[in-house]
């Protein structure tokens, strides 16, 4: 919090800030990111609560079928980085609450250009881990997977373009026959506690990869959700173009040059190609689609001017 300047205003539910909190909540709006802060004096002491859904297909499945994981009730609006919930063809259920949309924002100051990447080096990366913080979803009698089992459909990549592919990846011993598979199909693998544990490591590894690549948790690809990843709008602003999985974002994201979006395995590879073959092109036009799409400055106006509104 000192880091950006605001040591002064953090506090705590408990201890010597507690008391400045509550005195404000009166007359505050509670952004509630995934409903962490649940029900509670503290929750019912703020003047509004808004909720924000980074989990989109998670969130709504859960709500749908009573599971307190959910988090959604207590709040006056709900918002969601998941952009076609409640389009006809998304089976991600509203549960009759008005899902909003908000995209990730990034801070621009915080993420510049980064130099450009060595000629002839084109390394994609990204940070993750393996499984992920939930298991898989089952809703209506159909199973919605995680990030693992989208992984594996794209294993055999790094064999089938000439272009380097690594992974900063938290994943667990008991799934060692899935590291020695991304290992045999030529994927490197480094530990993110040594190269992404702090901000500073994290936008350092990003700014030193010359493109990512990434797949999505299975219940957001599966649902076409719409949902973006955080992660990539920091590559897209570093100046690094991204190679990532459709969620039903290329609806509404410029996708083809500087964000290229995938959906079978032929078209990462064509993709991860077309990246390399005209790699200047590609981040030249990366840092814009964050200017436009992702802009903390316009994303937050954005946002609150539709939380003051509604």
């Amino acid at each position: 919090m000192g880091r950006i300047g605001s040591a002064r205003r953090w506090a705590g539910a408990v201890g010597p800030a507690a008391a400045s909190l509550w005195a404000e909540a009166k007359n505050a709006v509670l952004v509630n990111i995934s409903g962490h802060l649940s029900p509670s004096p503290l929750f019912d002491a703020f003047r509004r609560r808004v909720m924000v859904d980074i989990d989109p297909g998670f969130t709504q499945f859960w709500h749908a079928d009573g599971l307190p994981g959910a988090r959604v009730a207590g709040h006056d609006m709900h918002f969601t980085i998941g952009e076609r919930i409640g389009h006809p063809d998304c089976p991600i259920p509203t549960n009759g609450i008005e899902w909003r949309f908000v995209r990730p924002p990034v801070v621009l100051d915080d993420w510049p250009v980064a130099p450009s990447a060595p000629a002839g080096s084109i390394r994609f990366t990204t940070v993750g881990s393996w499984r992920g913080a939930f298991g898989p979803v089952e809703h209506g009698g159909r199973t919605y997977g995680v990030k693992a089992h989208e992984f594996r459909r794209f294993v055999t990549l790094p064999t089938l373009a000439p272009e380097r592919f690594e992974i900063a990846l938290d994943i667990h011993p008991a799934d060692a026959s899935d590291r020695d598979a991304l290992e045999r199909n030529g994927w490197a693998i480094v530990d993110p506690r040594k190269v992404a544990s702090t901000p500073d490591r994290f936008r350092d590894y990003v700014r030193a990869s010359a493109a990512e690549f990434s797949v999505a948790q299975g219940v957001y690809v599966d649902t076409a959700s719409g949902w973006f990843s955080d992660r990539t709008t920091r590559y897209l602003a570093s100046g690094r173009p991204a190679l990532v999985q459709d969620t039903g974002f290329s609806e509404s994201l410029p996708v083809g040059e500087r964000l290229v979006a995938f959906t079978p395995l032929a078209d990462a590879v064509r993709g991860a190609q077309d990246i390399a073959a005209r790699y200047p092109e590609h981040a030249a036009a990366a840092r814009r689609v964050a200017e436009r799409h992702f802009d903390a400055r316009r994303v937050l106006e954005a946002f609150w001017d539709e939380v003051a509104g509604g």
